[in-house]
């Protein structure tokens, strides 16, 4: 997965349109390759990728893009335009923009993971969607109702580890909080990020180049949060999926613990699971671990539709 001339090419930008939202689409490597989406999560940018994409750019068509909100795309105003169904409705208007004729490979992180769950439970999602490899996200629906059966059902280790997800989390409770969360985010933390990043995930702060919007976009991104945190952890939805999916679970992660994931197999018919020894930002510190994972599980999926004889490439 080396980075070659060999049937790649450069980003290559463009616009697709959801409704009133513009999002900025790149696409590099193999234009004959399976198709690669690539989410990236808070607050980043497709600037996210850019240590992965030049480990899978000889082999795949890698397609990123800017999520509403951030970056080159559209800025909506409205709490409510960041509701998780419309994100997922941003992932599939790129989808059938850059592969109407087949399914798409998708590799997500933090929030662009928890839009990315919201796409493959939807109904008709596997005509769209051939795989899923999400890294430190989970589906939220399915978070709920582990934690709704670990505070109904108690038991000392249950309960332990929700306060502990909770402890992890309590950041998306004060970002609840009108108007200093923004004002925190976007002008105290986001011009200091790589330092923050060195701090919470202990790696190297060159490893993160964020985009000159960082600003903006983290206070953005807080709209996320307080469109669906408390709807779908206190009402959680049965959310299920046919198409496979593959967790990557970052084993220092200091925001999205492992417990969450105990009954995520409920859930999904055909669900792998992998391990690196990373923080919460492995696109930036574990690139060649987390490229590696998710290559094997999508040569995985192409080599099992070819011996059914079904298509899933573009």
């Amino acid at each position: 997965m080396s980075n070659s001339s060999n049937g790649s090419r450069p980003a290559v930008a463009s616009t697709v349109r959801n409704g009133d939202v513009q999002l900025a689409v790149f696409e590099q490597g193999n234009p004959d390759g399976p198709t690669l989406v690539l989410v990236h999560g808070w607050p980043d940018t497709h600037r996210l990728w850019e240590h992965v994409v030049p480990l899978l750019a000889d082999r795949f068509r890698v397609v990123s893009y800017d999520s509403r909100g951030a970056g080159q795309s559209t800025v909506p105003t409205a709490v409510a335009d960041y509701r998780l169904e419309l994100l997922a409705s941003d992932l599939f208007a790129v989808i059938d923009a850059v592969s109407p004729d087949a399914p798409v490979h998708v590799l997500a992180h933090d929030w662009g993971s928890l839009e990315s769950w919201e796409a493959v439970c939807a109904p008709g999602a596997d005509r769209r969607i051939a795989s899923l490899t999400s890294v430190s996200g989970w589906c939220f629906d399915h978070l709920g109702h582990w934690m709704r059966r670990n505070l109904t059902s108690p038991t000392p280790a249950g309960v332990g580890k929700v306060l502990a997800q909770f402890a992890a989390s309590f950041y998306a409770l004060l970002f609840h909080i009108p108007v200093l969360p923004a004002l925190v985010t976007g002008r105290l933390l986001a011009p200091r990020w790589p330092r923050f990043l060195a701090l919470f995930d202990g790696m190297d702060p060159a490893l993160a180049r964020p985009a000159a919007t960082i600003g903006r976009d983290a206070a953005n991104g807080v709209k996320r949060y307080r469109a669906n945190t408390r709807d779908r952890l206190l009402r959680p939805r049965e959310r299920r999926t046919e198409i496979p999916v593959q967790l990557i679970v970052n084993t220092r992660d200091k925001a999205v613990l492992p417990f969450g994931f105990e009954e995520t197999q409920r859930w999904v018919a055909d669900l792998r699971r992998a391990e690196i020894p990373a923080g919460h930002w492995a696109p930036l510190s574990h690139s060649a671990d987390l490229a590696r994972i998710a290559a094997g599980f999508v040569d995985s999926i192409e080599n099992a539709a070819a011996t059914d004889g079904s298509t899933v490439t573009a």
